[in-house]
C-alpha cells in the first residue's frame, strides 16, 4: 500500500493530481492544506511525515512569478530552495521517496538544440536561480528522489497562458505575442500522469530527468494553436522579445531533451499540440 503526500495540493499542478485521483478511484493520496503542509515550517513538516508516514511525497509548491523574483528574491528562494530541503530532509529521514518538480529555466538559453539532464544549468533570472539551487538542496541531502523538469506549464486550473489567451482572445480585436523564445508546452494533467507512472512501476533509478510534452513551438505557435483549437477569432502578430521588455530575462531556446525519462523509466510523451486539443475541450466543455 503506497502512501501519497501532495505538497502545494492548491496549485495548478496540485490541482491536476485531484483530478487524476478522482478520475482513477486514487484513495492512497493526501491533499493537505497550505498551513498543514507549509514546507517552510518544519514543525508542520515533521507532524504531516509522523502522521501519514507517506512512501512518496511530491513537491508542487513553488514560487513561479518569474519577473516578481527579480525584486523579491528572498521569497522565491525560501520556497523554492529551503521548502525544496526541508523536504528533502524529511524525506530522508523517514525513507520518503520525494518526487519534486523543476523548470527548463535552469538553462540559459542560448544554444538551439535541446537540452539533456547533464548539460551545464546556467540560469539567467532569479527564479531559475532559485530552482536550480532546490535541486541542488535535494541532491546533496538524500538518494531516494525524483527531480524533473518541465516547461511552460498549463491545465485547466490555475493561471496560465492558455486561460490568459483565452480570456484576452475574447476581449480583443489583436494581440502581439512573441516569437523569438521557443520550448514546449506541457499539459499538467500529463506530468501529473508521469509521476503516478514513476510511482505505480515503483522505479527505483532515481535522479534528474527532463519531462515535457514531445514537439517544438514559440509562445506565438502556442498562442495561434490555442485560438485554432478553440475557434477564437483574433489577430495575432509576431513580435521579438526586444519589443515586449519584461522585468526578468527568458531563455530564448529551452527545450528540452527527453531521451531519459523515456528509456530509463518506460514513460510515453504526448505531443503537444493534441494535449491542448484535448485541455481546450476541457475547458469549453465546463
Amino acid at each position: 500500500m503506497k502512501n501519497i503526500v501532495i505538497f502545494g495540493a492548491s496549485g495548478q499542478l496540485g490541482s491536476c493530481f485531484k483530478q487524476i485521483a478522482e478520475n482513477e478511484g486514487i484513495t492512497d493520496i493526501y491533499f493537505p492544506g497550505e498551513t498543514e503542509a507549509n514546507i517552510l515550517d518544519e514543525y508542520a513538516l515533521k507532524n504531516i511525515f509522523e502522521a501519514q508516514r507517506p512512501t512518496y511525497a511530491i513537491n508542487c509548491a513553488a514560487y513561479t512569478a518569474v519577473d516578481k523574483a527579480e525584486d523579491d528574491y528572498q521569497t522565491a528562494d525560501k520556497v523554492n530552495k529551503v521548502g525544496a530541503a526541508n523536504l528533502a530532509k524529511f524525506c530522508a529521514e523517514y525513507g520518503t521517496t520525494l518526487i519534486h518538480v523543476s523548470t527548463d529555466f535552469v538553462f540559459a538559453g542560448n544554444e538551439p538544440t535541446p537540452r539533456i539532464e547533464g548539460d551545464i544549468a546556467a540560469p539567467i533570472n532569479a527564479y531559475g536561480q532559485t530552482k536550480l539551487d532546490g535541486e541542488l538542496a535535494i541532491s546533496s541531502a538524500m538518494e531516494k528522489y525524483f527531480i524533473l523538469r518541465t516547461s511552460w506549464l498549463y491545465s485547466e486550473y490555475g493561471n496560465n497562458f492558455v486561460k490568459t489567451m483565452l480570456k484576452f482572445g475574447a476581449e480583443r480585436e489583436q494581440l502581439t505575442i512573441i516569437a523569438d523564445q521557443v520550448g514546449t508546452p506541457t499539459y499538467g494533467i500529463d506530468l501529473a500522469y508521469a509521476i503516478m507512472e514513476i510511482i505505480n512501476t515503483e522505479s527505483t533509478a532515481y535522479g534528474l530527468y527532463h519531462y515535457s510534452n514531445e514537439g517544438v513551438a514559440s509562445w506565438y505557435d502556442f498562442a495561434k494553436a490555442i485560438f485554432d483549437l478553440s475557434e477564437t477569432h483574433v489577430k495575432t502578430l509576431p513580435i521579438p522579445t526586444s519589443a515586449y521588455k519584461t522585468r526578468a530575462v527568458r531563455p530564448a531556446y529551452s527545450v528540452m531533451d527527453k531521451s531519459k525519462i523515456k528509456n530509463a523509466l518506460n514513460i510515453e510523451i504526448p505531443y503537444w499540440r493534441d494535449s491542448l486539443a484535448i485541455c481546450i475541450n476541457r475547458l469549453k466543455n465546463n
